[in-house]
């Protein structure tokens, strides 16, 4: 895969893909379908990315704020970096879109993720008592997190202009 993009933005032609790679990140009863992910992505500022080993990013910008609708990596390529790399992927889509923060919801039992989330810079600005069903009366609650978008890039509108390439010119020796 030298030199192949791995992540890359995809639409809804990509549902049944993107409900494939949650159904093996996620239990059956929290997976999102086909129907769910291109809904997603027919609504106005929705997009998502899929990285080809096994993960996927959907999130969505209003205005100057983004939300991470959902990062699932699946189970059997866990843990060699692309969560990371589709979260950061998400946040400079998100910012080149013109969004300025990033927000999100994770369960408190899910760890891993939390610390995924915390380790790009989110903090915790709000909880959900018992917002996931897990159960029990209680539930689990959920974390409400942001994150500044600013050490991203900068939106498509307000970038400095690049220089032209330089294109090397074949003269004839004549």
């Amino acid at each position: 895969m030298s030199g192949e993009r791995l992540i890359e933005e995809v639409g809804e032609q990509h549902a049944a893909a993107l409900a494939a790679i949650h159904a093996a990140a996620f239990a059956a009863k929290d997976a999102w379908g086909e129907g769910a992910m291109g809904s997603l992505l027919a609504t106005p500022g929705c997009f998502a990315l899929i990285d080809r080993r096994g993960g996927c990013a959907l999130a969505r910008r209003i205005g100057d704020e983004a939300e991470l609708l959902t990062l699932a990596v699946a189970n059997s390529v866990r843990r060699q970096g692309i969560g990371q790399g589709l979260l950061r992927a998400a946040m400079a889509r998100a910012a080149q879109a013109g969004a300025t923060a990033m927000f999100l919801e994770v369960s408190t039992a899910n760890r891993a993720a939390v610390a995924l989330y915390t380790g790009a810079g989110f903090v915790e600005v709000g909880r959900r008592r018992g917002y996931y069903f897990d159960g029990t009366d209680a539930g689990t609650d959920a974390l409400v997190l942001r994150a500044p978008l600013s050490g991203f890039c900068l939106p498509a509108d307000r970038r400095a202009p690049r220089p032209p390439p330089v294109i090397p010119i074949k003269r004839d020796p004549a």
